[in-house]
């Protein structure tokens, strides 16, 4: 998964369909980067745009789900542990890197 921009988003106002259509394959493997490019899709917008405040609810899920993965089954199960991404002590932060965030 590429953290570059599709190229039909470009030029074009942010809607909540382009939130959710990166939230549609989030999994604990892909989440920091779909984190990385919802957060780089909504950072123009205004604090009360309903993109960013959906943007800003997935940013959050998505750390968690990237650093403590996710549970296969029911948690009550015994013997079933959940697939951790990162690392279970880990807490979810944010690094500047090359996308810039």
């Amino acid at each position: 998964m590429a953290e570059a921009e599709q190229p039909e988003r470009l030029g074009r106002p942010v809607t909540v369909d382009d939130v959710r259509q990166l939230m549609g394959s989030s999994t604990p493997h892909f989440a920091l980067q779909l984190r990385n490019r919802i957060r780089k899709l909504i950072a123009g917008l205004p604090a009360d745009d309903p993109a960013r405040i959906l943007g800003e609810g997935e940013i959050a899920r998505l750390e968690r789900l990237g650093f403590t993965g996710e549970v296969r089954g029911e948690p009550a199960q015994p013997g079933v542990h959940g697939l951790a991404s990162v690392n279970e002590g880990e807490q979810p932060r944010y690094v500047p890197g090359a996308t810039r965030g």
